[in-house]
């Protein structure tokens, strides 16, 4: 099975946008005559008021302890308009920390932070999904457990900053996870997402693109390891599959969600064949039966043609959509940034 290709909302100027191929044209034809943005729609396990999706935005406004607050309950009300609103990338541990100030759903504090979050949303009649995060080698000493070294699947460091101590910093060299370390990974992640599910969040979205850890692992740019999660395209794609696998189990696969970038550049990452790596990564994904995968094209904020990838053709779309399927638009995080989501919607 393949996750069909689904509609896009794009805020870029036409101008921008590549002539459409007979096929999509046909494709978005029917999805005009076949949906209409403001009627509600499902997705895996919820119902959504409308087909518009808030996609991620990071607010860096987490008070002591990394805590969401009523500023960010406040911030997500206003939104709630959407159909669904997929909240800022939230750390699953402090080592997944790597901007300041960004909120955590690891302590008992954070959960009950999240909670009003989840309030102030469902209250207007919206529907959130935590996106779930470890940035790995992009953070920096300042904001690790006692000053240690951030984590990455081997020790390169990115060519990239990071926010800490109210400024713009190179980020700090990492160090390679030894192979024992990553069952924890996994696990913090299924911690974290059950943790979403207790204060009340819809689901949650696995933050697997933008130069993050599990990316890391995917691309060989930054991972050269020759253990089980280096190597082969099925290595490296084992740890962002793992904790997919992790999550779907404990909160259920249609609350889960996963982000992905083929080519995207962004903090300093790159991957010899993306093609392949994520055409094999979406096939396993999908046996996996979460809700939807989330898409950047080409580069985040950046142009769609930063480096050759077949989107019409590879098996991120060439599918047929399944009965009682259809499809959503999204709301842009940035003007050149195209989100697809691949969705069980009816």
């Amino acid at each position: 099975m393949r996750f069909p290709l689904n509609a896009i909302a794009r805020r870029c100027e036409l101008s921008e946008l590549d002539e459409p191929t007979p096929r999509q044209k046909k494709y978005q034809s029917d999805i005009m005559t076949k949906t209409t943005l403001f009627e509600p729609a499902s997705l895996g396990a919820i119902t959504l008021a409308n087909r518009i999706v808030m996609a991620p935005l990071t607010r860096n406004r987490a008070g002591a302890g990394f805590v969401p607050g009523d500023l960010t309950a406040e911030y997500y009300a206003q939104r709630a308009f959407a159909g669904l609103i997929i909240s800022e990338a939230t750390q699953i541990s402090q080592q997944g920390q790597g901007y300041q100030d960004t909120p955590g759903i690891y302590t008992k504090d954070q959960i009950d932070g999240c909670r009003k979050v989840k309030a102030a949303v469902h209250a207007k009649g919206g529907r959130i999904f935590m996106q779930l995060w470890h940035a790995g080698r992009i953070s920096h000493v300042d904001l690790q457990p006692n000053g240690g070294l951030p984590v990455g699947p081997s020790a390169i460091r990115a060519a990239t900053k990071t926010f800490v101590n109210n400024g713009f910093v190179d980020v700090s060299e990492p160090r390679a996870f030894e192979i024992d370390e990553l069952a924890g990974i996994v696990n913090d992640f299924r911690k974290a997402a059950a943790n979403a599910i207790e204060a009340g969040f819809d689901g949650v979205e696995v933050h697997g693109a933008n130069g993050y850890l599990l990316e890391q692992f995917a691309k060989d740019g930054a991972n050269v390891r020759t253990d089980a999660y280096g190597g082969s395209v099925e290595n490296r794609a084992r740890l962002m599959l793992e904790v997919t696998a992790a999550v779907a189990k404990e909160i259920g696969a249609k609350r889960v969600g996963m982000r992905i970038s083929p080519v995207s550049p962004a903090n300093g990452i790159y991957c010899s064949d993306p093609q392949t790596q994520y055409e094999y990564i979406v096939d396993e994904l999908d046996t996996l039966g979460i809700a939807y995968i989330h898409v950047v094209e080409g580069a985040t904020g950046g142009p769609r043609d930063v480096a050759p990838f077949d989107y019409g053709l590879s098996a991120i779309s060439q599918v047929s959509i399944r009965p009682g399927e259809c499809d959503i638009p999204t709301l842009q995080k940035q003007d050149t940034l195209t989100l697809r989501l691949h969705s069980n919607i009816a």
